[in-house]
């Protein structure tokens, strides 16, 4: 798909993390050595449960952090599968969440970048914090939704971005790979990249990106 707009040229870059900086399905691997065979289909129903419950709790009003969230969708997943979940097993894969692999494209990006640049993220501060600390990764500033208690795309998480960077909206250009979140920053007003990975078609909500790319290492050309 072609670019929606002329390059951007913003002030400020702010990204998402789960699945755009750092890959959720890194922990396919533990998973697999907890039920061999059954890795790939626990990992993937795990990060779709935790999706659905950050969405169904926002419309509820009825937030919780992201570690809870995501403790709630591996017990769910679990259980769907068929799979005997133990108090350790939990804690191990857990744990695997604070020191997820960032993607091949991601080092070099970042450091490629001389403008503010920050995180936007569900995450909460006990499971994002070490994250981006085990990554070695450095922002301006790492922001959650926590502080707010209302998960993406709701449009004042994105507005607390622009708030916290003291940068107007149209100055920032959001980067996702999820399109839904690229959307929902569309939609608050600003510039989107959608690091579309996975060849996938752009969502039906509305709004498009301003670019799309097959990979973060295309964001400033």
């Amino acid at each position: 798909m072609p670019a929606e707009a002329s390059p951007l040229s913003p002030e400020a870059f702010v990204f998402d993390a789960y699945g755009t900086l750092y890959d959720v399905y890194s922990v396919t691997a533990r998973c697999e050595s907890c039920w061999p065979g059954k890795g790939a289909p626990l990992a993937q129903l795990w990060r779709a449960k935790q999706l659905e419950y950050t969405w169904q709790r926002s419309l509820m009003q009825r937030y919780a952090p992201f570690s809870t969230v995501t403790r709630e969708a591996l017990a769910y997943a679990c259980e769907a599968l068929g799979l005997e979940l133990s108090v350790a097993q939990m804690e191990g894969l857990m744990s695997e969440y604070l020191r997820l692999a960032t993607y091949p494209d991601v080092t070099d990006s970042l450091s490629r970048l001389r403008t503010k640049h920050a995180i936007l993220s569900n995450g909460s501060p006990d499971m994002l914090l070490p994250l981006v600390e085990s990554s070695g990764l450095r922002f301006d500033a790492v922001i959650s939704v926590d502080e707010l208690k209302i998960f993406k795309p709701a449009p004042q998480v994105y507005e607390l971005a622009a708030k916290k960077l003291k940068t107007e909206k149209s100055q920032i250009a959001f980067v996702s790979s999820n399109c839904w979140d690229a959307l929902g920053a569309k939609s608050y007003g600003f510039s989107v990249y959608w690091i579309n990975r996975g060849n996938a078609p752009v969502e039906r909500l509305g709004f498009k990106p301003d670019r799309v790319l097959k990979s973060l290492d295309e964001i400033l050309q």
